[in-house]
């Protein structure tokens, strides 16, 4: 089976020249995330205020799929709401796993959105979704983390 279809141009050129692949200085959440299938490793650093991520940023090493997937994901939570990446991952995730999305899912996806085809390809599944999986455990075990109030 021929892999040709999931290098995009949008695949190559994110992981050959990523824009958001570099150490965070002023990260206020980082989480690990790991694909023992295949060796992906990253750190996911964001710099959130007031609810927004301001800035997002990774690290690690592994291939194609997944360091164009991270940073692809960068760009596309960046200045949106915590609820709003949650929902983005959310999305990401069920796409790459097979499900259809509307025309507004996919613009809302932007160049992630071009990684669908991924879904046909299992063993990529695991490549494509690891920087989405850990922004949704990051970003899930702040929320639990978070101190509550009550009147």
């Amino acid at each position: 089976m021929a892999n040709s279809g999931i290098y995009t141009t949008a695949l190559m050129d994110h992981n050959a020249h990523p824009d958001y692949k570099y150490e965070m200085d002023d990260a206020t959440h980082t989480h690990e995330g790991i694909n023992p299938s295949c060796g992906d490793e990253l750190t996911l650093s964001l710099r959130v205020e007031d609810g927004v991520i301001e800035e997002a940023a990774f690290t690690g090493h592994g291939c194609a799929v997944s360091q164009a997937s991270a940073d692809m994901m960068a760009d596309v939570i960046t200045g949106e709401t915590v609820e709003e990446a949650l929902r983005l991952s959310q999305l990401f995730i069920d796409m790459i796993k097979g499900k259809e999305l509307t025309e507004q899912d996919k613009i809302d996806l932007d160049e992630a959105a071009q990684l669908q085809d991924i879904s046909h390809m299992p063993a990529r599944v695991k490549c494509a979704e690891l920087a989405w999986r850990t922004l949704d455990g990051m970003l899930r075990e702040s929320a639990d983390a978070a101190p509550t109030t009550t009147e």
